[in-house]
């Protein structure tokens, strides 16, 4: 699998498109369509050789800056990243066949912003042309909320990060371009196989006040109020596995908002399992076996399956991750078992819409009559938010006595509430008129759709967290646009764009959270479903569709109220890399060793594909690396002393099967110094047993 150079990925998705030429080629691209409505693909490229498609995997590290950044998802105020746990990745496939491709990457963040994403296909467009653009590329989010905030350009999930973060914008474009430029240098002959099971502790129903408000058809759909689907595609190529994409729906949330460490929660320690567990892939050495574990409808499905943070399985929020983790990634093994070869086309087809002024028919509404969205309202139950998982808004209510500079700039909240709003959005007790808010509404209300296909396999994609009944009702609309059975569409939520939550009609009327949270009232699952219809069935008759209005750009309107971290320090008498607590002499396996430094602030260099620590052991031709920060068993923890000086703590959870033998911790940093160089340093322990 190749991989691109990160630093020239980086600079290129910050270069200037003009709007004119991203235009062109989305309508180029859409006038490109073939039958499965994608981009053809140059000749030489069109036939599999031996293999029914051609297939590529990729990887890259979207780990954000492990200090002093607003956290994305709880919305906490001083929720900082202080270190991390487990990298979060970005996990990319191309699979093409019959003269079509398309492009799927999963990254593990809090969300695919619109901001992200129109960076991603700009990216894209200057080092591919028109081989990818919206139409056949997909991007969806595991949902972490371990990760860091600030990518959007929609001011109502910037308000606990105070403001707009462009590092973490920069990183977000960049791992996600990589990977997807890795994924297409690795193009090459390959098969495709299904596999379907269940999973039925691994998730619970968080809002099931609302589900029960639902018509009898859908709840016997779902008898334990979950869903338990597990769909994997499993990649082979040269007559081996070479990766696995397993979708199934529950919340990303067994860390809580308490933590401080990045993470790729529950879905990412399924996707290291995989990988690492039992493909002994280690990241800092190449992959060679790429598996993701992305969302469906999971607006309503928690993983803390005694309804309450970090309850359930365990009360410790780490084996909640892990044994969560481990669950899915079990599941998917079972359901690969019975695997079947997937056989037919690929295509993408991508429109947009105006979400919030949508005049939905009778046939939608199950009113008897038209109905209408409304402009972006948040709800009483949206600013309570989730008592089994987390809060809702970002950064609102603000804490008594706390000003929020970024609020204040924005004008603030307290906007009046006009009549018509209020019966448009009932029955809905608005707290903020989030599409009417000045300067520009605070979250988007053009927003994409799309329908992705995959041999028998059809994604019905959108921005947003569907409860499960929401993702029934479009997944059947779907089914019967394109004439096949319900078991081959999957709702892919939080897919290219993000704008909270969908619920159902039935579940808005109880407003709880997830009706709280639906922004543009109580029509608009049955706006999706109207619109997917009209996609899905332009695509079964290989049609296309008009682009749709434009999604806004106000990336021009951004302020940012976080300072940047100044030149670093060290205490007195020490140095950078400095070890200020040694480890002990000697660890049994099973214990967990511990080192501290002397260290910088991770915002200098965030050492995205790399690692801030190794832990190497003593062999015959020198020092090897065994493990190193970013993998499960290390963990990093930052401090700050002193004005701008940094501590760097790692433990290491050394395994039962280590080897004896010595052992050293060696830590890797970057130095700012008072005239703005970066002077890389490392820092070397004591050495150490494992008996």
């Amino acid at each position: 699998m190749a991989v691109p150079d990160k630093e020239t990925t980086e600079r290129e998705h910050t270069g200037s498109i003009s709007r004119r030429t991203m235009l062109a080629t989305a309508a180029a691209g859409t006038a490109a369509l073939a039958a499965a409505g994608s981009l053809a693909l140059p000749k030489s490229e069109a036939h599999a050789d031996s293999g029914d498609y051609l297939i590529g995997v990729g990887i890259s590290d979207i780990t954000g800056p492990a200090a002093e950044c607003g956290m994305m998802g709880y919305s906490q105020f001083g929720q900082d990243t202080a270190g991390i746990h487990l990298r979060p990745r970005v996990r990319a496939y191309v699979i093409a066949s019959g003269g079509q491709r398309i492009v799927y990457a999963i990254a593990d963040n809090g969300m695919i912003f619109g901001s992200v994403h129109r960076g991603v296909m700009e990216a894209l467009a200057r080092r591919f042309g028109d081989r990818y653009t919206e139409q056949n590329v997909l991007l969806t989010s595991t949902h972490s909320h371990a990760t860091c905030g600030g990518a959007a350009h929609d001011y109502a999930y910037n308000l606990s990060i105070l403001g707009f973060q462009q590092q973490v914008y920069d990183i977000e474009v960049a791992a996600i371009v990589e990977a997807i430029a890795a994924a297409d240098a690795d193009l090459g002959p390959g098969t495709l196989q299904i596999g379907r099971g269940e999973l039925h502790d691994a998730s619970v129903n968080r809002s099931r006040i609302a589900f029960e408000r639902n018509p009898e058809a859908d709840k016997q759909y779902f008898p334990n109020a979950i869903d338990p689907a597990v769909t994997v595609l499993s990649l082979h190529k040269g007559g081996r596995p070479v990766g696995a994409i397993t979708w199934f729906a529950t919340h990303n949330t067994s860390m809580s908002n308490k933590n401080r460490l990045i993470s790729g929660d529950n879905k990412g320690y399924a996707s290291f399992a995989f990988e690492h567990g039992e493909h002994g892939v280690r990241y800092l050495d190449g992959c060679d076996f790429i598996a993701a574990f992305p969302q469906t409808n999971s607006g309503d499905m928690s993983p803390n399956l005694n309804l309450s943070p970090t309850s359930g399985p365990t009360d410790n929020e780490f084996e909640n991750t892990r044994i969560i983790g481990e669950r899915q990634y079990r599941a998917g093994k079972a359901a690969l078992a019975a695997a079947r070869p997937l056989r037919g086309p690929v295509g993408g087809l991508l429109c947009y819409i105006d979400i919030a002024d949508i005049e939905v028919d009778a046939r939608w509404t199950g009113t008897g009559g038209p109905r209408h969205t409304a402009p972006a309202c948040a709800g009483v139950a949206l600013i309570a938010g989730s008592t089994e998982d987390g809060p809702g808004l970002p950064g609102v209510p603000i804490p008594e006595g706390v000003r929020n500079p970024f609020v204040d700039a924005l004008g603030g909240v307290n906007q009046p509430v006009p009549d018509w709003l209020t019966d448009a959005q009932a029955p809905k007790a608005i707290v903020a008129p989030l599409g009417l808010l000045p300067p520009a509404g605070w979250v988007p209300n053009v927003v994409p759709i799309q329908i992705v296909r995959i041999g028998e396999l059809y994604l019905a994609c959108g921005g947003a967290e569907f409860t499960i009944v929401s993702g029934l009702r479009i997944r059947r609309t779907v089914a019967a646009a394109l004439g096949v059975d319900i078991e081959q569409v999957l709702l892919q939520g939080y897919a290219n764009g993000y704008h909270e939550y969908v619920s159902t009609p039935e579940e808005y009327d109880a407003q709880q959270y997830e009706g709280g949270s639906t922004l543009y009232g109580r029509y608009t699952l049955p706006a999706y479903q109207q619109e997917f219809h009209r996609l899905a069935t332009a695509f079964a008759a290989q049609q296309t569709v008009p682009r749709g209005p434009a999604p806004r750009d106000i990336s021009n309107m951004q302020p940012n109220f976080v300072s940047a971290p100044g030149p670093d320090a060290t205490l007195p008498g020490t140095a950078f890399g400095d070890v200020l607590t040694q480890p002990a002499g000697s660890y049994a396996r099973g214990e967990q060793a511990a080192v501290e430094f002397v260290s910088a602030h991770p915002k200098h260099n965030p050492r995205r594909g790399g690692t801030f620590l190794e832990v190497q052991r003593a062999g015959g031709s020198g020092w090897s690396r065994v493990a190193n920060e970013g993998e499960w068993a290390v963990k990093f923890f930052w401090s700050k002393r002193d004005g701008n000086v940094s501590v760097a703590r790692f433990t290491w959870d050394i395994p039962v099967d280590a080897a004896p033998g010595r052992y050293r911790f060696q830590h890797f940093a970057d130095q700012l110094t008072g005239d703005g160089a970066l002077r890389p340093f490392t820092g070397v322990s004591a050495e150490f047993e494992i008996r």
